[in-house]
């Protein structure tokens, strides 16, 4: 019996490692996620400038035509 209570704590420690991989891993991908997220909102928040920009004509190329 010794043995079979033995192997069980092997098996519940492997599953408690395997989960927190797991976890970890997860972690990971939800930071990167969200990093990918910061830097499309960053990019709309750069296009939005510019276009309000030219349309006021206030932007860095003014079209100056007389």
């Amino acid at each position: 019996m010794q043995i079979s209570s033995s192997t069980n704590a092997v098996n519940a420690n492997s599953s408690q490692s395997s989960d927190a991989t797991q976890t970890s891993a997860l972690k990971k991908a939800m930071q990167v996620q969200e990093q990918q997220v910061m830097q499309v909102l960053d990019s709309a928040q750069k296009q939005s400038q510019q276009m309000t920009a030219q349309k006021t004509g206030m932007g860095g190329s003014l079209n100056i035509t007389a």
